[in-house]
């Protein structure tokens, strides 16, 4: 995505693309919320900095604007978007399952003993 849009540098685009996001239009469709969702699951380890840039972005606003005025609303909407089909960020899964297996705790395994 070769766009002007604020806050949008080389890194940040890199990351849309990965996520399959390589147009302005693609990303005016699917929001800040959504988009910022799809780069997490690539696995891309994206902060919230990302999300605050997309959304000023598209509002044409400071990204530090954004995250004092919007922070709210735009982490409902990722907790809404990433709870709606059971996935966490990052997860390699491409479809729903209609029930998740537990994973077993690895951290327990390296607990030590000793006291």
């Amino acid at each position: 995505m070769n766009t002007k849009l604020a806050n949008l540098g080389p890194k940040s685009e890199a990351m849309l693309r990965r996520a399959g996001i390589t147009t302005e239009e693609q990303l005016r469709s699917l929001g800040a919320a959504r988009a910022y969702v799809m780069v997490k699951r690539c696995g891309v380890g994206a902060s919230l900095n990302l999300l605050w840039a997309l959304e000023g972005a598209l509002t044409r606003r400071s990204w530090q604007a954004v995250a004092k005025t919007e922070r709210l609303d735009l982490l409902l909407q990722v907790e809404a978007l990433m709870a709606g089909d059971g996935r966490r960020p990052g997860s390699s899964s491409s479809r729903r399952t209609g029930s998740r297996t537990p994973r077993p705790i690895a951290a327990a395994s390296r607990l030590s003993t000793k006291r």
